[in-house]
């Protein structure tokens, strides 16, 4: 992959089993447990065993080792393994680092995987407690001081910048959490399942550190996803209407921080979100009148908008308009702001949903979805589509 021409992996993987465990605030089991759960219920919705397995991918705050995971699950040998770096940017670039393995014949069958007690356990969004002394930990030091300590504060730092510059006012993110929620109602998996919202009752709730208000900031969860990729020849004979990986990028900007990027010259965008729309783009030849869904990391709303802009669906300033007339399929889960936080890997598993035509939110016709991950950090995204 490179930041100036197209790459050549699209088409040639699929993900071919989605898997999750329920969502809850406390599953009352290990994460190893977790993450063995949703691994066998992937494979079984791929028409898969474990012995057909032979690579894992995760996330590098996972818990569970890729062998301690195969042996749990009844893997055998594996000839690839994987960890991904940057917290929920990493999502998308599981299944990057699986097609890759898939295209270039280190693996056949690749599991991406991410499961944690993200409620129950080590809560990220408490913030930093304890960091040992990394570069990142030194960057983090340039805030910590003066009280910016969660994830909330730091985003709340650009998402203030956006609104100045573009005079626009907190009410705006609300299109993104009553999109997420008016989706979330209707999903039985969703923690807030049949729990819509207003946008008064968005305005109504409390500031957790402004312009962010509690309805701006995904949930905490605990559970797993897990997400089989195989070639594309392969997908065909299997269970399920393969998700074809039509594009897979990372991106990490110009003066790149994790959540503190607060040295570039511009506060009001991604940029390296931006990096991931370019090579999307580039690579699949698509624009995005193209894409027929999409379902972007929604931690906190702010960031939602700035990724559409990112991506060229609307011009900067713009996003909270285009949420608000539902001028492209959001999100149909629910999002993390309304069916679960697991590090966007549930987005995926929407994406493919939407792609095989059994999502709850089903949009006709959809052949063409976007899933990104985190931002505010490196990050990652894809695009599926049907097998044509």
């Amino acid at each position: 992959m490179s930041v100036r021409r197209a790459d050549s992996l699209g088409g040639r993987a699929a993900v071919v089993g989605i898997g999750a465990t329920e969502f809850s605030k406390d599953s009352g089991r290990s994460e190893l447990k977790l993450a063995v759960e949703a691994v066998r219920a992937a494979l079984d919705d791929a028409g898969l065993t474990p012995a057909d397995v032979d690579g894992l991918v995760t996330f590098t705050m996972d818990t569970s080792p890729e062998i301690t995971v195969a042996q749990a699950a009844g893997i055998g040998e594996l000839s690839f393994f994987s960890r991904i770096h940057y917290g929920g940017g990493a999502a998308c670039a599981t299944v990057q680092q699986a097609a890759m393995a898939v295209a270039s014949g280190v693996a056949d069958v690749v599991v991406c995987y991410r499961a944690f007690n993200e409620r129950s356990g080590r809560r990220f969004g408490s913030g930093v407690q304890q960091r040992e002394p990394t570069a990142e930990g030194t960057a983090l030091g340039w805030n910590l001081p003066f009280g910016l300590l969660t994830p909330a504060s730091w985003v709340a730092m650009a998402a203030q910048r956006y609104l100045h510059t573009y005079g626009l006012t907190p009410d705006v993110f609300g299109h993104v959490a009553v999109t997420d929620r008016r989706h979330a109602a209707r999903n039985p998996a969703a923690y807030f399942y049949g729990k819509p919202i207003t946008l008064a009752d968005h305005a109504a709730s409390r500031w957790i550190v402004e312009p962010l208000r509690l309805l701006d900031c995904c949930q905490e969860t605990d559970g797993g996803q897990a997400i089989v990729v195989t070639s594309a020849e392969r997908a065909r004979d299997l269970r399920r209407p393969p998700a074809v990986i039509v594009a897979a990028a990372q991106g990490a900007g110009r003066a790149q921080e994790q959540m503190t990027s607060f040295y570039r010259d511009d506060l009001t965008g991604l940029p390296e979100m931006g990096v991931v729309a370019r090579q999307l783009w580039r690579s699949s030849g698509l624009t995005p009148s193209d894409i027929d869904v999409g379902i972007l990391y929604d931690h906190f709303t702010p960031f939602v908008l700035m990724q559409l802009e990112e991506f060229g669906f609307c011009a900067p300033g713009e996003a909270a308009g285009f949420v608000a007339a539902d001028a492209l399929p959001l999100n149909t889960h629910g999002g993390q702001l309304g069916e679960a936080y697991l590090h966007g890997m549930n987005g995926i598993a929407e994406a493919v949903r939407q792609i095989r035509g059994s999502s709850v939110n089903q949009v006709s016709g959809a052949a063409r979805t976007l899933v990104t991950a985190g931002t505010g950090v490196p990050t990652s995204g894809l695009i599926l589509g049907t097998d044509d």
